[in-house]
């Protein structure tokens, strides 16, 4: 693959597509080492090992932030994943050091939309773009809330 925007406009999954057309340029990037559980008996990471990064990556995104996921616990919302697509476009190996990026994308009402590309280090090769988004949900009355939270509100400007 010449380009990580070449690799992404040939996905058939629409919702990855879009992520070029996106309003917000700011990436958060979480490295990660692949160790010997990441991966299976060949040293390839497993499928859902990549999953369990983008969640590390956007959990560390919301707390450079200032958020809290225990806060948003405290405050008795939920986000829970509703939608996740997922291109995987080349294997990441055991050893290797890759980068995570993540971004919010849209904050339209209770639905959050994160785009998510795993890379090398020096950004010359994509291995996974993903697209998550999450809804809030009131813990207590297990409904999505029609509102965030206020600071939750005045927080995530700063990503979007």
């Amino acid at each position: 693959m010449a380009s990580s925007e070449q690799s992404q406009s040939q996905l058939p999954t629409s919702a990855i597509e879009n992520q070029s057309t996106q309003k917000s340029d700011a990436w958060f990037e979480y490295i990660v080492r692949v160790h010997p559980h990441h991966t299976d008996y060949a040293g390839v990471v497993w499928h859902g090992t990549y999953i369990s990064w983008m969640e590390e990556a956007r959990i560390e995104s919301l707390r450079s932030i200032g958020i809290e996921y225990a806060e948003l616990v405290n405050l008795g919302c939920d986000l829970p994943v509703v939608e996740l697509s997922v291109r995987y476009h080349k294997a990441v190996k055991f050893g290797m050091v890759v980068a995570v990026r993540t971004r919010m994308t849209n904050t339209q009402g209770v639905k959050l939309d994160w785009d998510y590309q795993i890379q090398s280090l020096d950004g010359k090769e994509l291995y996974v773009t993903a697209r998550v988004t999450l809804v809030t949900v009131d813990r207590e009355k297990g409904k999505i809330m029609r509102r965030l939270p206020p600071k939750v509100e005045a927080a995530l400007t700063k990503l979007y």
